[in-house]
């Protein structure tokens, strides 16, 4: 299996390089570039134009890689079917930013009420499932059911969450896509210590987001856009659903927890007080407006998110 696992990453990835120029190129012509937030640091203004939507080529790398690659399980397809679901949501949102030249897209009460409508079609699936069920593994306490609260709570905090915390993370060139490598690596490991086909679209995603890096590192041809982050993040939670690791994802996918953290915070705060605890959030704009260049924000993320997916990585084996 190691060997298809290969075959399957440098598959994705060759995929990605060879989709991605001209990609560029037709986005260019058409005009359908990011439209910059005013709120925003003042230097990301210089990419406002730069092609969105390259999150189509994520996409449908790891589309293609995993059904090739295969053996098309359940397991692999509800993976899939997530992963293209969140990434149609996320490419109308992009369609309307792009060509509507709006930066806030769709309604975030529709692109909620999607993504809970998809995200709770998966666990629902994994509750009844009599291989998979209704429990979480808590590292130290081993199993603990939650009954009917799984659905819910997994639906919410797992899939929906992780999909809107990699969205907030999409805010740098290469953050998203270089921390998410990160977490999908990871999670190979995993799926691969379950003797699960699920490794093969973890690799297909590892593959080719390291294919986007070579366009969307410092400075970005391109962005993932919502088609790209959200897909992402239902991939990754979808995966930490399916491998029965979810609270394990609050660790390996540690940095986009503490971006979504810090958004909170800032609300809350800004609601009690009027004032701000960050300069701004996501955390990654409050050290960019604290004097840190954007590249070393980025190297940063991309380091404290390997250290934490090697600490989940740690309590995985001494619980497996």
């Amino acid at each position: 299996m190691p060997s298809a696992l290969i075959m399957a990453g440098t598959f994705s990835l060759v995929l990605t390089l060879t989709l991605t120029p001209p990609l560029i190129t037709y986005l260019r012509r058409l005009k359908y570039g990011q439209t910059i937030r005013s709120q925003g640091p003042a230097r990301h203004q210089v990419k406002a134009g730069t092609p969105t939507m390259g999150g189509v080529v994520l996409v449908l790398a790891v589309l293609i890689t995993t059904l090739l690659f295969s053996d098309r399980s359940p397991e692999v397809l509800f993976a899939l079917g997530i992963m293209v679901g969140y990434g149609l949501i996320g490419l109308e949102d992009d369609w309307k930013k792009a060509v509507k030249r709006s930066s806030l897209g769709l309604r975030a009460r529709e692109k909620l009420a999607a993504q809970a409508i998809l995200a709770g079609l998966l666990v629902t699936w994994v509750y009844f499932n009599p291989a998979l069920g209704g429990s979480v593994w808590v590292p130290t306490l081993g199993k603990v059911a939650l009954g009917w609260w799984y659905i819910p709570l997994v639906t919410f905090l797992v899939v929906v969450g992780t999909a809107n915390a990699v969205n907030l993370t999409d805010g740098l060139d290469g953050l998203a896509a270089g921390t998410a490598t990160i977490a999908f690596l990871a999670y190979t490991i995993i799926a691969l210590g379950q003797s699960t086909e699920l490794a093969v679209f973890t690799v297909a995603f590892v593959g080719a987001c390291l294919g986007f890096l070579w366009f969307n590192s410092y400075p970005a041809r391109i962005f993932m856009g919502d088609t790209g982050s959200l897909a992402l993040g239902a991939g990754l939670g979808a995966v930490a659903v399916l491998t029965k690791t979810e609270i394990l994802l609050a660790i390996i996918g540690g940095v986009f927890v503490l971006e979504t953290i810090s958004v909170i915070l800032q609300v809350v705060y800004y609601r009690l007080t009027g004032g701000r605890i960050f300069r701004m959030s996501p955390l990654h704009h409050h050290f960019e407006l604290s004097g840190w260049p954007e590249q070393v924000v980025v190297r940063r993320f991309w380091f404290t998110g390997t250290a934490l997916a090697v600490a989940g990585l740690a309590l995985w084996y001494l619980g497996a």
